[in-house]
């Protein structure tokens, strides 16, 4: 059964606010209005990365926050990189996240944990969890050890895991899930670049859509379209 936390962003678009190192929005005023623009726009929930833009967000939404920490650490700077160690999920946490969401995939961890130990540390101090997947297996892994939601946030294919399939979002993967795990949340992530992507991916049956890049990350917005003038 799900919980409180899931049920309240049940149907709801989540808005991911990021900026990447280098550009002109990276910074923690910026991605918290933005966030706050996301949430007056309908987003019911926001994701963000970084315990300066979560700390910043969490005092300016009253939104669900899903929160993430990326850091290449030495030796794995092409493995695990969301979330990558329980010193970072513990520290986004305190951040002000209520929801952390983490690599779930099956490759090595920098601090040598495994996912079920990870989650079970963090499910100990009552801290909601999302496992960002690239496979069917990734998330029957996932909710098998305690994650409260699973999300396809790998699955759209990265330079460590090739699992593209589709040019939009993983809604073959999304579908798996969905019938295999009717009453979890699953949550549809990657490439979620149009409204008609959105609703597709709840028709699917998703039980939340995360859409980022379309909204939020306006260097790319502008090169799709000089892109199609050119």
């Amino acid at each position: 059964m799900a919980s409180p936390l899931a049920e309240s962003i049940k149907g709801t678009l989540i808005v991911s606010v990021q900026a990447y190192p280098g550009e002109p929005l990276r910074h923690p005023e910026t991605m918290a209005q933005m966030a706050r623009a996301a949430e007056l726009g309908g987003a019911g929930a926001i994701r963000c990365q970084g315990l300066a833009d979560i700390a910043a967000i969490k005092g300016r939404v009253e939104v669900p926050l899903i929160g993430l920490w990326k850091e290449a650490l030495p030796g794995f700077e092409d493995g695990v990189l969301i979330t990558p160690t329980l010193r970072h999920a513990r520290a986004v946490s305190a951040a002000g996240a209520d929801i952390v969401a983490l690599d779930a995939t099956d490759r090595p961890r920098p601090d040598g944990r495994t996912l079920e130990e990870t989650v079970a540390a963090l499910k100990d101090q009552g801290i909601a969890v999302m496992a960002d997947c690239a496979t069917a297996d990734d998330a029957r892994r996932a909710f098998a050890c305690g994650c409260d939601f699973v999300s396809t946030t790998l699955a759209h294919g990265t330079h460590v895991i090739d699992t593209a399939k589709e040019d939009g979002p993983a809604l073959e993967l999304v579908r798996e899930l969905a019938s295999e795990f009717p009453d979890r949340p699953v949550v549809c992530e990657g490439r979620v670049h149009t409204p008609e992507h959105a609703r597709a991916a709840l028709d699917a049956g998703a039980w939340a859509v995360v859409a980022g890049t379309a909204i939020t990350h306006p260097t790319t917005i502008a090169r799709w379209f000089a892109e199609a003038l050119a």
